[in-house]
């Protein structure tokens, strides 16, 4: 007899301890076992506790975000705003050469965790490509190479299903927070950002995988004003802390 596997799925943690904190906390004693969609640091002000506390949850799977490969010197950032690219160079100052040299080594994606998930940062076909619109999720469902692939990046929940050759789109939210995985279809899921939502919620975003087939959505209050003054007394921009407060 199977036994169904739990799976805590994270992604765009941000350097926010507040808001990676609340969701363990959330989560505890619901997952099995840990998997990261990337971007661990960048715009907060806690990177080194937030790798930290990633570590201690011995994730099965890490893979690295575009703020990843700037903070540890793989990539420029010459792709970032002005305000994202001080966050990198001030978050590569504060990370000890230990984490540095983690970030390094983190994997791209895509990576396949089981015969039906993979998980990938931004596209399986584009670690660093941002997956918005209905052709881009087309381009993805037929680069991936498991039918459910869980993607980070643009740190907006979304669900893309493909029956065929008809694609849909839904929006988990307290409405539809969780679906059921259909054995015919293929699927592309953002499970949203832990660390700095752009949808308007301020809640810190995660999700749960089950090997039974099912994914369930998750948000979670956090401590937002300590998060922001930690972001001021780090002496990073104020418009990365006024953000967390509207989710945008």
């Amino acid at each position: 007899m199977s036994t169904t596997l739990r799976y805590l799925i994270l992604s765009d943690i941000h350097a926010n301890i507040d808001a990676l904190d609340a969701v363990l906390e959330a989560a505890a004693d619901e997952w099995d076992r840990v998997v990261v969609l990337g971007d661990l640091v960048g715009y907060g002000a806690e990177p080194n506790a937030v790798i930290d506390r990633v570590l201690e949850l011995a994730p099965v799977a890490i893979i690295r975000g575009n703020h990843d490969k700037a903070a540890c010197g793989l990539d420029t950032g010459e792709n970032f705003n002005q305000v994202a690219r001080y966050a990198a160079a001030w978050t590569q100052e504060q990370l000890t050469p230990e984490h540095r040299d983690f970030l390094r080594d983190l994997p791209h994606g895509p990576t396949e965790i089981d015969e039906r998930l993979e998980i990938c940062h931004g596209a399986p076909f584009d670690e660093d490509h941002y997956i918005f619109d209905a052709v881009d999720a087309q381009h993805a469902l037929e680069a991936a190479t498991r039918p459910v692939c869980v993607f980070g990046h643009t740190h907006l929940p979304v669900i893309f299903s493909a029956v065929g050759a008809q694609l849909m789109a839904d929006v988990p939210d307290d409405d539809l927070p969780s679906l059921t995985l259909q054995a015919e279809a293929r699927y592309l899921i953002n499970p949203g950002s832990v660390g700095q939502p752009r949808d308007g919620d301020p809640r810190a975003a995660f999700a749960l995988y089950l090997t039974d087939g099912v994914m369930i959505f998750r948000r979670v209050e956090y401590n937002v004003s300590e998060a922001q003054r930690r972001i001021s007394a780090a002496g990073l921009p104020q418009a990365l802390a006024n953000r967390l407060a509207i989710g945008r």
